[in-house]
């Protein structure tokens, strides 16, 4: 398959209706850069970090960061479909709770998603937003399909808030959200799912607030993030930088609302260097292990 074939597939939304989609184009793009690019660069800081650069019909494009420590090769990504999903139908069994079962989660969710977004680098300049629109947008879809495979009810869209006074009714608010765990057709927790917290993480801590304070509950708010690296620097010497903000996050946790999960597939080591940010931070693993069901059970 031609690279041309690969980025028409990954912009057609209809190729990811379920999970199996994701993991089809997963194969297909891992096969693709075994011989295909025109170079993999290696991070100048922390060195697991590789980029992979097309050949003329990508126009040269570098792609983002790809975490090779978490990057399934395409042997392990096919050797691994069925036992992902197996682990999702049975994840509440001891055994899904093995080391090696928590690492295939994060590596497997991580190889689909960056496949996407690496294939999406591809495209010319002038078609950049589109691609980050997109991605986002799949990611947020596959996080559905993971959940709904587990048996639990989540939709995503727009919950209408009543705003009363003196037990009236005035009107409604309506807020759009990426991610609604129910339960017997109410509201258990609230989700963001982004590709990064970059320029986002203010909006999900205040969401909370507001939500609460509007319909006088204690609804749940997590969030769940792929990565916080880009690339940085000019070509041949490129690297990586964070864009995570620990003071914001920070911030907003002691003094606003802390959010009641947030989950990393690629943490970040700045992630865990505060007692602060290590209690509220965790990799995703732990939130299809254990985090999620104690939202469905709660009440």
């Amino acid at each position: 398959m031609t690279l041309k074939d690969i980025i028409d597939r990954a912009t057609d939304k209809s190729n990811f209706c379920n999970l199996a989609g994701y993991m089809d184009f997963c194969s297909i793009y891992l096969e693709y850069i075994k011989t295909e690019l025109q170079a993999v660069i290696v991070s100048r800081k922390e060195s697991h970090y590789n980029f992979f650069q097309y050949n003329s019909d990508g126009t040269y494009n570098v792609s983002r960061p790809i975490n090779t420590k978490l990057m399934l090769s395409l042997e392990d990504f096919i050797l691994s479909r069925e036992k992902f999903i197996n682990i999702l139908k049975n994840i509440r069994e001891q055994e899904a709770k093995q080391r090696e079962n928590r690492k295939l989660l994060n590596d497997f969710v991580y190889s689909c998603q960056q496949s996407i977004g690496a294939a999406l680098d591809a495209l010319p300049a002038n078609r950049a937003n589109t691609a980050r629109k997109l991605n986002g947008d799949l990611f947020e879809q596959l996080i559905r399909l993971i959940i709904q495979e587990m048996g639990i009810n989540v939709t995503s869209g727009t919950i209408s808030l009543p705003i009363k006074q003196d037990d009236t009714t005035l009107f409604h608010m309506h807020y759009q959200h990426d991610l609604i765990i129910k339960v017997d057709d109410v509201a258990k927790a609230i989700g963001s799912v982004k590709t990064s917290s970059k320029d986002r993480i203010d909006k999900i801590f205040i969401d909370k607030f507001i939500y609460n304070k509007l319909t006088n509950t204690k609804t749940p708010h997590f969030a769940i993030f792929l990565n916080d690296v880009q690339r940085s620097g000019k070509e041949g010497k490129y690297s990586i930088s964070t864009t995570f903000s620990p003071g914001h996050f920070k911030g907003y946790t002691i003094k606003l609302n802390p959010l009641d999960g947030v989950y990393y597939i690629d943490i970040r080591p700045d992630m865990t260097s505060s007692d602060i940010l290590k209690n509220h931070i965790k990799t995703f693993d732990n939130f299809l292990l254990a985090d999620v069901w104690k939202f469905v059970l709660k009440g």
